[in-house]
């Protein structure tokens, strides 16, 4: 009998990360809110981009994305030589994982931060730490407290998901004044162009003060480009370039390239979508306040919704996809008894909110 192949200690714990659903056995028209998905699609610029490109799709892109580069770096005043793109912002975080974190490494992250963090940890081979929230907001001083010898990488989304909540401007830089210079805070800030709040920082003025923090940013949300898997990241030049030196020499598409160029030109499609989500987000906190459902007070393009039950936000899933509208369960976050909800188009959003009138009716 030959030898097992057996894989590198720690692989066999990764718990598989699972998307939200796309599909209903049985139902045709579905209303999908689970994934944080642009509710109307990649601009029409980008789209004819594609278009575009794809009589291209014979050729190898750009292996280092410079013209992207160059519209993200206009587009929000950055060095051109310190953006990296990658296969999706997911990709640019695993490969920070597996370029400053391994065996013997801690990485931490917050109690429901994004399940990414810990699975790029152990399949580096490093271990995952979880320091506790405090009212499902990252709690600075709780994640200092974690921090030991062995840390080597801080992950913190903000906003994060699937909370919705989000540290300040003081709170973020108070957070990389306590960490040892000598661990990285890597910054997830896949949803900073829904935020609205004076308050709030993106990042890039942190990874501009030194060499220990990169900040990570994503086409999926906003741009509506989540199919191509477009993603990039800002860092300090040593970083860059241990980034570039590990990734995939193409791992950009000629397609995903193109659409990334004309999305960052279309600012009118970005203050377009903006805007939908801003009012909608209040009008969908508002509605389920109504029913007295509570929420965090989100600044994503998603709600967080608290049943106080765990049987509760079943029976709501349940029943929403009984008439074809699929949200998030979080369980696998921690938070069993809430439901996400991504924002839809206006009539995806009535259909959603009347369904729930329905629901809590039902159940009283």
């Amino acid at each position: 009998m030959s030898p097992q192949i057996i894989p590198r200690p720690g692989i066999l714990d990764i718990s598989p990360y699972v998307g939200g659903d796309s599909k209903i056995a049985g139902v045709d028209r579905i209303i999908k809110l689970a994934s944080n998905e642009g509710p109307f699609g990649p601009s029409p610029l980008a789209i004819e981009a594609m278009k575009t490109a794809a009589s291209s799709a014979h050729r190898y892109p750009d292996g280092g994305a410079l013209a992207l580069r160059e519209a993200i770096a206009k587009r929000f005043g950055l060095d051109v030589e310190r953006i990296v793109c990658g296969a999706g912002s997911d990709q640019l975080l695993s490969l920070l994982t597996y370029s400053y974190a391994g065996p013997g490494d801690e990485v931490l992250y917050t109690e429901h931060g994004f399940l990414i963090y810990p699975i790029a940890a152990k399949a580096a081979g490093a271990t995952p730490v979880k320091a506790p929230e405090t009212n499902l907001r990252t709690d600075v001083d709780a994640l200092l407290d974690a921090v030991t010898d062995k840390t080597r990488i801080v992950f913190i989304a903000n906003p994060n998901n699937p909370t919705g909540t989000y540290l300040s401007h003081a709170e973020l830089t108070a957070l990389r004044a306590g960490l040892p210079d000598d661990v990285l805070l890597v910054i997830d800030a896949a949803y900073a162009e829904f935020v609205g709040r004076n308050d709030y920082t993106p990042g890039t003025e942190l990874v501009d003060a030194g060499q220990n923090t990169v900040m990570t940013r994503t086409f999926s949300k906003l741009f509506a480009l989540g199919g191509l898997r477009v993603g990039w990241g800002y860092f300090p030049s040593e970083i860059a370039d241990v980034l570039n030196r590990v990734r995939e020499p193409f791992n950009v598409s000629v397609m995903g390239q193109a659409a990334g160029i004309a999305s960052m030109q279309d600012v009118a499609f970005q203050q377009k979508c903006f805007e939908h989500n801003l009012s909608w987000i209040a009008k969908t906190e508002a509605a389920l306040h109504d029913l007295g459902i509570e929420t965090t007070a989100s600044v994503g393009n998603f709600v967080l919704a608290r049943f106080g039950e765990v049987s509760t936000a079943e029976r709501a899933d349940a029943f929403l996809r009984e008439r074809g509208i699929i949200v998030r369960r979080v369980a696998s976050y921690g938070l069993p008894d809430c439901l996400r909800i991504s924002m839809g188009t206006a009539d995806e959003m009535e259909a959603f909110l009347a369904t729930m009138r329905a629901f809590m009716g039902a159940s009283q």
